[in-house]
């Protein structure tokens, strides 16, 4: 058991996976022997350095210690990488991954219009062929013989410094089975450039029978979409990174990144030969778009059918700086699907997983789900972990759209303004709980349903300030904006909520949380999260790790007057939930 108050969203406290140093793409398939089998790229060097290749490594007991690196390709040989692996209904596992077969040591890599490569490039691990092994001892050793697998030459192959002699492209994720067929995604590369992928479009491999062949000659693959081009970014020339995941009424999903500030989607719904439109994912259908760097964004159908979409949560457009556009993948967010009419619904997201620096980068997630219990790999390039994951976090979002109860733990305050109308002031000593030490992880959350009735800046809708400067104050800021201001005579901090969502005569509610784990400020304006919206890259803010207790001694007011009137209130000594924020909104004043 872990130790009382860890909190297990800290990627510290996950089990190491073992590497050589760079680790990249940690994805686990459970063996018939009921243990897990991690395949991943490694190398003694940083990514893309010549020595990178695949290896696998088994545990028995969930994660928590695994056995010595066995190589499915080894470090002396050309460029292995971005290993995929697959279990079969008889157990064999297949490991697919792009192999630099002719040894090529540098590309040319620039502009399309025909004009000689700008700059050498020395990074040779995305191209050459798609090759697997397979293993039929449940993953201690991997087949003598290395296959391939054909792909077919689109436009953007042709259109490369090879002519499409040479393949780029590269495959992340794990083969997906659906309808009885094997899908594997993965992103063609027309050219290298700034960012590194400068072309990109999505692609999918499918094998009718790999379920039930033995015999990897006889394998029958196709390259779908049909025709010429693949699946595109909405806005740009970057789409990379190409997750499919079957739906229950038959279709195909897929999630990729961009530079755009979204990720994007598409639905097949003939079995991976056509696809709707590339568009920016959103979290109904017409509603609004989720946002995402260029990162990995995984969704994952467990076997209740629900889903899991993996992504940052923040973004902007970095096409003219596509290498900000990996920058800031701490933390790690999270949200529940729910299938509807042929479409996943995405509910508002939770943090799932985070690193005290913020510099610290986590991603190619994969999730198992083994006896009930839900767990989740992540890597920094150099180490790999394993994390539990709270399967209550994932029951809350799956839910959230029916949440219509309010959350009672951790309440130390409620209040309706038929019970005391006018001002309200209850002293924050004596009996009160103190709030938590932030940099301990503690955290509080502040849940106000209220009437804005002026739009003026500086309206109080909660104050605790003393004159040292120590408390909490939430009042209006400007473009329709709410700022939480906080203090502990030291240390201070503020954030905003996103402009332009409270509007005067309107009854809004709001949840304010202040989550000392991540160290992070949320705000959710009538049931929604604010990312930022078109005015800002993030709508969640982080806070100094010194900042304290914002105990002051002082009482706690509400609506200091007409321009701004509070109906009721609730605050909480520790962070809320997303989902229970959602669910507060879905309650109504009626529940106080």
């Amino acid at each position: 058991m872990e130790a009382a108050g860890t909190d297990m969203r800290n990627i510290a406290t996950g089990w190491e996976i073992p590497c050589e140093h760079y680790c990249d793409q940690p994805y686990v398939v459970i063996t018939k022997e009921n243990s897990w089998l991690c395949v991943m790229t490694t190398g003694a060097g940083v990514e893309g350095e010549h020595g990178q290749h695949v290896v696998s490594t088994l545990s028995s007991d969930q994660g928590r210690t695994w056995s010595r690196l066995a190589d499915i390709e080894p470090a002396d040989g050309p460029e292995s990488s971005w290993v995929m692996p697959l279990i079969v209904p008889g157990g064999r596992i297949y490991a697919f991954y792009s192999y630099n077969k002719d040894n090529i040591r540098s590309i040319t890599g620039g502009h399309f219009d025909g004009r000689p490569g700008e700059r050498v490039i020395n990074r040779v691990d995305t191209l050459g062929y798609m090759a697997f092994k397979y293993s039929d001892d449940h993953g201690r050793t991997w087949s003598k013989d290395r296959h391939y697998i054909p792909i077919r030459n689109f436009a953007i192959d042709r259109r490369n410094r090879h002519r499409g002699e040479v393949q780029y492209f590269w495959g992340v994720g794990k083969p997906v089975v659906h309808d009885g067929a094997v899908y594997i995604g993965f992103a063609k590369v027309g050219d290298f450039g700034p960012g590194f992928m400068a072309e990109s479009e999505g692609a999918f491999l499918k094998s009718t029978n790999l379920l039930t062949e033995a015999d990897p000659a006889l394998i029958s693959w196709e390259t779908l979409p049909d025709g010429d081009v693949g699946l595109r970014a909405p806005e740009g020339l970057v789409a990379d990174e190409h997750n499919p995941v079957g739906l229950g009424d038959g279709s195909l999903y897929c999630t990729y990144r961009t530079v755009e500030g979204h990720n994007a989607h598409a639905y097949s719904r003939d079995g991976g030969h056509t696809w709707t439109a590339p568009e920016h994912a959103v979290y109904s259908p017409g509603g609004r778009k989720l946002k995402h760097p260029r990162a990995a964004n995984f969704v994952k159908r467990f076997s209740n059918g629900r889903y899991l979409l993996w992504y940052h949560n923040h973004g902007r457009d970095y096409k003219a700086e596509p290498w900000k556009a990996y920058y800031d993948r701490n933390p790690a967010w999270v949200s529940g699907g729910i299938e509807q009419d042929g479409h996943i619904h995405w509910s508002q997201p939770e943090i799932l997983l985070y690193d005290d620096d913020p510099a610290v980068r986590m991603s190619y997630p994969d999730f198992i789900e083994q006896d009930g219990a839900y767990f989740a790999t992540e890597t920094q390039k150099t180490v790999a972990r394993v994390h539990p994951i709270d399967a209550s976090l994932l029951e809350g979002m799956w839910s959230q759209a029916d949440n219509r109860e309010a959350a009672r733990a951790g309440l130390v305050l409620e209040y309706a303004a038929d019970q005391q109308p006018g001002k309200l002031a209850v002293s924050l000593t004596g009996s009160f709980p103190e709030f938590p030490d932030l940099r301990e992880g503690g955290g509080f959350s502040l849940d106000l349903w209220f009437t804005l009735a002026s739009p003026d800046e500086g309206l109080i809708a909660a104050d605790s300030m003393n004159e040292a400067g120590v408390g909490l104050r939430l009042c209006t800021g400007g473009n329709g904006t709410l700022r939480l201001e906080l203090g502990d005579g030291r240390t201070g901090a503020y954030w905003s909520s996103d402009a332009g969502l409270l509007q005067p005569g309107s009854r809004h509610h709001v949840t304010v949380i202040v989550d000392g784990g991540p160290k992070v400020i949320l705000f959710l304006i009538d049931g929604v999260l604010c990312d930022g919206g078109e005015s800002r890259q993030f709508g969640w803010g982080r806070f100094n790790r010194d900042l304290r207790s914002v105990t002051s001694g002082c009482p706690l007011t509400a609506g200091g007057g007409p321009g701004l009137v509070v109906h009721a209130l609730r605050l909480y000594n520790r962070a809320l939930r997303t989902s229970e924020a959602v669910g507060n909104y879905q309650a109504g004043l009626a529940a106080l």
